[in-house]
């Protein structure tokens, strides 16, 4: 059996256009599960707000 690989897939949302009536922004990217075991956040472009934004990992 195989053994389960410490990179995962996640997904990281807008924490900003809630506030401001936009539709979310998502991105798709991996992560080391054993070398950041917290959520990740990550400073990205949000098209519908034209600016960058705090993305944080959606669980």
């Amino acid at each position: 059996m195989a053994k389960k690989g410490n990179r995962i897939n996640i997904l990281l949302q807008c924490t900003e256009a809630k506030a401001e009536g936009a539709p979310p922004s998502r991105y798709a990217t991996s992560k080391n599960r054993k070398n950041t075991p917290n959520r990740l956040e990550l400073k990205k472009f949000n098209p519908f707000l034209r600016r960058y934004t705090l993305h944080r990992e959606v669980k």
